[in-house]
């Protein structure tokens, strides 16, 4: 099978709701998902920075967007479940942290920096959806899901800061 089928070369590509259908490129349901796999992307690079242990929860963090991106078109396992289990991992990392106090610049140790990377491509993605959701029909726990995400995001950058021994930098 061939990767290129030359049927998006005039602007046009085909996506999958409850059938298949044929948009433009520069469509908001388009622009959703690629923000969304721009975010599993650096997500990727995030996991190449992080130690082995955190590896899986940053994987089922990408499976989950794939699911966010499905729930989009047309299916989706994404559930509240799963913005609960964000929550519950925003929780214990902030646990294992100093209170934050005040705002703190993006950056630190190599993992870090690109967490804050991830978390703003994030919150990119989660304009992308809400503005798709006023002419589409989103389901409520995407919107939940990259909320969380990226409240995560924040959270993990700080923690690998910690891990790391570099101290944040406030503003």
């Amino acid at each position: 099978m061939k990767i290129y089928t030359r049927t998006g070369d005039k602007g046009s590509t085909q996506i999958y709701a409850d059938k298949a259908v044929r948009v433009d490129k520069d469509d908001l349901v388009v622009q959703s998902y690629g923000d969304m796999d721009e975010l599993n992307s650096h997500i990727g690079l995030l996991a190449a920075y992080v130690a082995a242990q955190h590896k899986p929860m940053l994987h089922d963090i990408q499976r989950n967007l794939f699911q966010a991106g499905f729930a989009i078109s047309a299916s989706s396992t994404l559930t509240q479940t799963d913005v609960e289990n964000l929550e519950t991992l925003i929780d214990s990392i902030t646990n294992k942290m100093p209170p934050n106090t005040s705002f703190v610049l993006p950056g630190g140790s190599k993992a870090a920096a690109q967490a804050h990377v991830c978390r703003a491509v994030c919150r990119r993605a989660e304009r992308a959806v809400i503005s798709l959701s006023k002419h589409y029909e989103v389901p409520e726990v995407v919107h939940a899901y990259l909320n969380r995400l990226s409240d995560f995001l924040f959270t993990f950058a700080r923690f690998m800061n910690v891990e790391a021994g570099v101290e944040e930098t406030k503003v």
